[in-house]
């Protein structure tokens, strides 16, 4: 039986790390060995420390994975859908390599990360290092809850781990990255029920709206159904806040069987309906980067090492 990679399901952390790398070389048999030894790193950590209840998340690129596993494609594997309208963006960032790293000790995701960047060299770049952080009670910068609408329990592997309609694959997940920047003074400039309607839920409860007195324009809303509002997007965020006194944003984090939902959800989000209700939320967060990446099943991995 495939073995999903723990972080993709895992609870929430108070700290994570996100990594993401580019190949430089071409020595692909030795990148198989190192990826296999990063996710036996992960357990080492795990059970030595496991009051930090550590997880990870280890993801190839989209494009670098026709390099890396030649002839062995998951079924849906496509690029970042790279989408633009008037000034919402969802740029396109190169990476080869995405590690996301969560514990509930800094001092350990720093230790994992250091040590996969030693794993790995001399065969990679760094290009990303994302230091996410627990806001108060689970909220985003803004000071609402953002993963209100996550899936639990057992719900959770449904939604994102591919099955067995990609037999190869199963235990898989199709992971989505973007680095999101607020502009908080122009946030905080907005009151508390100007939030609260762009947002779509109660800023203290989390309590969201009903239905007929949520704005299309919502974040709720535009983030959770498609376009034309008839079919709900469902996918497992593992966001984070980062942030420091000069700048302050969030990873984007999300799982899923398929591709689809979240293409489904930018397109939502960017574009909007036909009325042009786009996702306002957009006029106080720009995207700064994006990538689409694999995360394949342990037992995946493992075996592919061996070849």
């Amino acid at each position: 039986m495939t073995q999903a990679q723990k972080g993709i399901c895992a609870e929430p952390n108070l700290h994570a790390l996100y990594l993401i790398f580019n190949v430089i070389d071409d020595d692909d048999q030795a990148m198989r060995s190192k990826l296999a030894y990063i996710l036996e790193l992960f357990t080492h950590f795990d059970e030595e420390h496991y009051e930090a209840m550590v997880s990870g998340i280890l993801a190839v690129g989209s494009h670098y994975w026709h390099e890396l596993y030649p002839g062995l494609i998951p079924l849906e594997l496509a690029p970042f859908p790279d989408m633009h309208c008037e000034d919402r963006n969802a740029p396109v960032s190169p990476g080869d390599l995405f590690v996301q790293i969560r514990a509930d000790r800094l001092d350990i995701c720093h230790a994992i990360g250091t040590e996969i960047c030693q794993i790995l060299q001399p065969h990679v770049d760094l290009l990303e290092e994302v230091r996410g952080f627990r806001y108060l009670d689970g909220r985003d910068l803004t000071g609402f809850i953002g993963s209100t609408h996550n899936p639990k329990g057992m719900h959770k592997f449904e939604v994102a781990i591919v099955g067995d309609n990609d037999a190869d694959f199963a235990g898989g997940s199709y992971i989505h990255v973007q680095k999101y920047q607020f502009n908080m003074p122009k946030w905080q400039m907005l009151n508390e029920s100007s939030q609260e309607d762009l947002m779509g839920c109660a800023k203290n409860s989390n309590m969201p709206f009903k239905p007929e007195a949520m704005m299309d324009y919502s974040h709720a809303k535009r983030s959770t159904f498609s376009a034309d509002n008839q079919e709900r997007i469902t996918l497992l965020h593992q966001s984070m806040p980062f942030g420091d006194m000069s700048v302050q944003g969030t990873m984007f984090v999300s799982c899923a069987s398929s591709p689809q939902p979240f293409k489904k959800m930018l397109r939502s989000m960017i574009f909007g309906t036909e009325q042009g209700m786009y996702d306002k939320l957009l006029d106080y967060m720009s995207a700064e980067s994006g990538g689409a990446f694999f995360a394949p099943s342990v037992s995946f991995i493992k075996q592919q090492a061996k070849t």
